[in-house]
């Protein structure tokens, strides 16, 4: 991928586009993106989320950058699209503000963790895995046995752990007290005028208004401004179809889940 030239860019406003579930190369590509949005000292972001979520490591580095890039002077406004909840929450919760459409799902704030149970599949098929292992937890969620009273105890406190994380983040972004976001931060999921009402978001439009508001912010031409996207790697095919947009983040989601047995998630669920 080729990047623009870094010339400098104090009257232009760059635009980010987060498509799909975010995964480790979500982030690497996000943050460069966000150096050359500083480097090229652009005074304002928009940031475009269409995301089921995704994983928590990641989320939170680009959640991180996107603050760093808020110290520097730059004003970044969240323009959430037909999907923006979890992990894309925890991402939009650092921009200065939030817009959404009012049909937009959003919210299901909170932490997944999930393994598989195949013991009795595999007792009736004559299969029985041997292990050795070096303590007592080492092979915590395999699939040829159930999770023991300690196993689950242990996986409640790293997930009501991501979860406190995750609560911090949205009570610090949206100026709500931790009491308040717990009310919601059930894993529910809202339209953007329910996020609205509770505070989730700041206003209810598409992304032409969140364009003019973040322009409006950097005090920049609100009705010429024209956002430089700098571009993430090429959709696979089925991203290009019409209306795929939803389904491949759905299919994507599944691959991640199938692929990370054991890693901890931020989605949206099903």
């Amino acid at each position: 991928m080729i990047w623009p030239l870094r010339r400098k860019s104090r009257r232009r406003m760059a635009r980010i586009s987060i498509d799909g579930p975010i995964t480790s190369s979500t982030r690497t590509w996000v943050l460069k993106a966000l150096r050359q949005v500083e480097e090229r000292e652009f005074p304002a972001l928009l940031l475009r989320v269409d995301s089921p979520g995704g994983t928590v490591g990641d989320s939170q580095e680009i959640h991180s950058a996107l603050l760093r890039l808020r110290e520097k002077g730059c004003h970044v406004v969240a323009s959430f699209g037909n999907v923006s909840a979890s992990g894309g929450v925890y991402v939009g919760v650092a921009a200065e503000k939030i817009i959404a459409n009012p049909g937009t799902i959003t919210g299901s704030i909170g932490v997944i963790l999930r393994g598989n149970n195949l013991s009795k599949l595999l007792e009736k098929i004559g299969i029985r895995f041997e292990t050795i292992k070096s303590g007592a937890f080492k092979d915590i969620l395999s699939p040829d046995r159930p999770l023991s009273k300690e196993e689950r105890d242990l996986l409640q406190a790293l997930i009501d752990s991501s979860y406190d994380q995750f609560v911090e983040a949205v009570s610090e972004g949206r100026k709500l007290s931790k009491e308040r976001v717990r009310e919601f931060a059930d894993g529910r999921v809202f339209s953007g005028a329910q996020a609205m009402e509770l505070g989730l978001i700041d206003e209810l439009g598409d992304e032409a208004h969140a364009i003019k508001v973040a322009a409006k912010l950097a005090k920049l031409d609100e009705d010429n401004v024209r956002p430089i996207t700098l571009k993430g790697p090429k959709k696979r095919l089925f991203g290009l179809l019409p209306g795929s947009t939803f389904l491949s983040a759905i299919i994507e989601t599944l691959r991640i889940e199938l692929t990370n047995t054991g890693q901890i998630l931020w989605l949206f669920k099903q």
